[in-house]
């Protein structure tokens, strides 16, 4: 009788401790749910919507592929970028997948993904004047757009620039600049390539100088088992060739870091 009850405990210590194990675990929290919700902004060619109002972009595409080795969908949620980790910690996101700064503020708050792509922040200013802004040195009195809580926003505190304006999102400092609100804006070289210049919504608008250089990765929760997962997919994805294959699509090819 007492070996029974000796098995029994031990069953439900066995047990305990496979509940505590898949509670603090963030793959088997997604998976129960049957999604992976993602944080995004709008932010072209990573994260944008398609004219069906489909979320698509590189960090999109890939947030789908990520899911679906999950065996789950992916849900998008805009957010507010200088939210993201307050959004992580309340569990209103599992993951920021948006061309994010593997900042050391951002690893230090977030368990991050290995490096994926690489970016910079550049200056983003009107063709007709690109020729005065050629060095950070010239940008120092000029009013700057630059998303709130952003790598940009980082880079112009770091240079010691004042005169800022901050925005929601990297999109809205292009239309500061394009309404003339704000003499310049500081956002993402991919976005940049993508967004201004001939053949795009910002014909008139230019980039001239490179702030920095920087990498992009994907953010968890502190602690989380869902970075190793997309590790390994990131090296599997990259392995077989597809996300060289989504990366062709959004012309992000060159920026791609081998896994």
């Amino acid at each position: 009788m007492k070996r029974i009850a000796s098995i029994l405990v031990a069953l439900v210590l066995l047990l305990s401790a496979v509940c505590l194990a898949e509670a603090d675990s963030d793959l088997a929290y997604v998976q129960a749910n049957g999604k992976l919700v993602v944080g995004i902004t709008d932010f072209a060619p990573m994260d944008y919507k398609d004219e069906s109002g489909e979320w698509i972009g590189f960090d999109a595409d890939l947030a789908k592929a990520f899911a679906e080795s999950l065996g789950v969908e992916a849900e998008f949620i805009e957010i507010d970028w200088d939210n993201k980790i307050m959004e992580l910690d309340n569990k209103s996101i599992d993951v920021v997948w948006n061309g994010m700064t593997l900042t050391e503020d951002v690893k230090a708050a977030m368990e991050t993904s290995n490096a994926y792509a690489n970016n910079a922040q550049v200056v983003i200013v009107p063709a007709d004047v690109a020729d005065q802004y050629q060095s950070a040195e010239s940008i120092a009195e000029l009013t700057i757009a630059v998303e709130n809580g952003s790598a940009g926003e980082e880079v112009i505190d770091g240079l010691g620039i004042a005169n800022k304006t901050e925005v929601a999102t990297q999109a809205d400092a292009l239309m500061e600049v394009a309404a003339g609100t704000s003499d310049a804006a500081v956002i993402d070289s991919l976005m940049a390539a993508a967004m201004v210049g001939e053949g795009t919504g910002y014909p008139d608008l230019t980039y001239t100088v490179g702030l920095n250089s920087e990498e992009y990765g994907a953010g968890f929760r502190k602690g989380s088992d869902l970075a190793a997962a997309l590790n390994d997919f990131l090296k599997a994805a990259y392995d077989d060739g597809s996300m060289l294959a989504v990366a062709e699509t959004y012309g992000v090819q060159a920026a791609i870091i081998a896994q």
